[in-house]
């Protein structure tokens, strides 16, 4: 009987959560953990269906850096990068897109839909969704001094979003999932960091929420202990002076690019915990570090 009350209990500390994101729009950036555990991924889908139900509209953008690395050692291509970043060339290319848009995409929204849900898989490619071009990267030598433009091959950069793909997937009632890949005015395809594409999305359809999943508890203090609200104005602070660093560094980035951009919350939450995203969004202490504006 306990046990009955206390997930009564979480069902009404949910309701005023559910009351005001009815009709809203949340972009989720999946990635990490998440994607490769099964039980996660059928977790995953399982809470995007439930918040279909309940009036909240989701746009999903994937990684799948694991999966790329994993198919090009199958067929025998090797890897070369740069400060952790993958130089791809042409035949790289050809395996991030079938991996990305044929595989893991699908994957996702095969998952949706056999749990219940409606999806349908979209790339950068589709209605001329993400427009892009090449990216070059800036590298800092041992010295102190830079090497700028490193031509990295098909890893491009967002330069336009157009939304009305997503809004026709929407209005006949299914979720988009998005992998992170574009073209740019030659034709040319390129992968694009899936965060970085997130962001760029949520902030063209000026979302409620933008949801980054990581292997990360979140943002940390200086003493190693969660950050669960984190000012925007913070952020250049923990950054300069080493408290945050690595790879949370680019994330922290693209929450802050979506709030410039009329976003009104992004969030940081750990992927590696089932039902992350409904803990994050619909219970009072959340799970992950929220960034928010003012």
């Amino acid at each position: 009987m306990k046990e009955a009350i206390q997930r009564a209990k979480v069902l009404v500390e949910a309701l005023p959560y559910i009351r005001d994101f009815h009709g809203k729009r949340i972009v989720v950036k999946y990635g990490g953990h998440a994607m490769v555990d099964p039980e996660l991924k059928q977790v995953f889908a399982r809470q995007i269906i439930l918040f279909q139900y309940i009036g909240l509209q989701v746009v999903v953008v994937h990684g799948g850096g694991p999966q790329i690395s994993s198919v090009l050692g199958q067929m025998g291509i090797k890897s070369s990068f740069i400060d952790g970043k993958r130089i791809t060339d042409d035949k790289t290319m050809d395996v991030v897109e079938m991996v990305l848009a044929g595989g893991v995409n699908k994957e996702i929204v095969n998952l949706i839909n056999t749990e219940g849900g409606r999806a349908v898989g979209l790339s950068g490619k589709d209605g001329g969704l993400i427009k892009a071009r090449k990216l070059y990267y800036s590298r800092k030598k041992a010295d102190g001094t830079t090497q700028a433009d490193i031509d990295m091959g098909h890893v491009g950069e967002v330069t336009e979003i157009n939304p009305e793909i997503i809004d026709v997937v929407e209005k006949a009632g299914f979720v988009a999932v998005i992998a992170p890949s574009g073209v740019g005015k030659d034709g040319a395809t390129y992968n694009i960091n899936a965060d970085t594409v997130a962001a760029e999305i949520a902030s063209h359809l000026k979302v409620e929420k933008l949801i980054i999943l990581t292997d990360e508890t979140g943002v940390l203090d200086s003493k190693g202990k969660l950050i669960s609200s984190l000012k925007y104005e913070e952020i250049p602070g923990l950054i300069s002076s080493g408290v945050v660093t690595g790879g949370m560094i680019p994330k922290l980035e693209c929450c802050m690019k979506a709030l410039d951009n009329g976003v009104m919350k992004a969030h940081i939450v750990d992927g590696r915990i089932p039902y992350s995203i409904l803990l994050e969004l619909f219970t009072d202490s959340g799970i992950g570090t929220q960034v928010v504006k003012e």
